[in-house]
């Protein structure tokens, strides 16, 4: 399955205009990872030329807007939310901003500032434990965390169906899946009456 998300988070950033390289493309079997094995994508928007990141953590393609260069990191377990205690219990996910994987980040793009960018299924749903989410996120140094649900809902509303995307598959995908009405832009949805079981 990770592959298949950060397939999805790779064409989110392409669409925006960055370009993506994916450092690691083999899995680390037998050993953990370094920390700098841990970044799944480094990106570079060339059109932007001054990084200037936004005050809020969780981030849209406005957001984006400011940020020249930024190391990603995704965690696609579709299956359930990140609460705190998920990132307390599983401290390998935030090890992506280490200093081993800035040196490495480095390496890539050269000296500069670079945002730490992370790329997760949910967060809580409101209240104290997504403050506290948050918080724990910003403190441990990570600049913005981009929900699916945000990078799939902009993947679906740029794709349109009388394009043909045959050097995307998941883009040809979600096109197909357009096209047969199987997939719907959010606006198409605004006033369709709900339909009771």
């Amino acid at each position: 399955m990770s592959a298949v998300s950060e397939w999805i988070v790779r064409e989110y950033f392409e669409g925006l205009g960055y370009l993506v390289n994916q450092p690691r493309k083999h899995t680390v079997p037998g050993r953990q990872k370094r920390a700098a094995e841990e970044i799944d994508l480094v990106v570079c928007n060339p059109l932007v030329h001054e990084q200037q990141l936004s005050g809020q953590m969780m981030w849209t393609r406005a957001d984006l807007a400011g940020v020249a260069r930024a190391i990603v990191a995704v965690r696609g377990w579709h299956t359930e939310r990140f609460y705190p205690s998920t990132f307390e219990q599983t401290p390998d996910i935030l090890r992506f901003v280490e200093d081993e994987a800035l040196s490495f980040a480095e390496e890539l793009l050269g000296s500069g500032p670079v945002a730490k960018v992370l790329c997760l299924p949910r967060l809580p749903a409101s209240g104290d434990l997504k403050d506290q989410a948050m918080l724990l996120l910003r403190e441990k140094g990570i600049d913005g965390v981009i929900s699916f649900e945000t990078m799939l809902t902009d993947l679906i509303a740029r794709v349109d169906i009388n394009r043909n995307y045959e050097k995307s598959d998941l883009l040809q995908t979600i096109r197909i899946l357009k096209n047969y009405g199987l997939l719907k832009d959010s606006q198409l949805d605004l006033f369709e009456k709900r339909r009771k079981r």
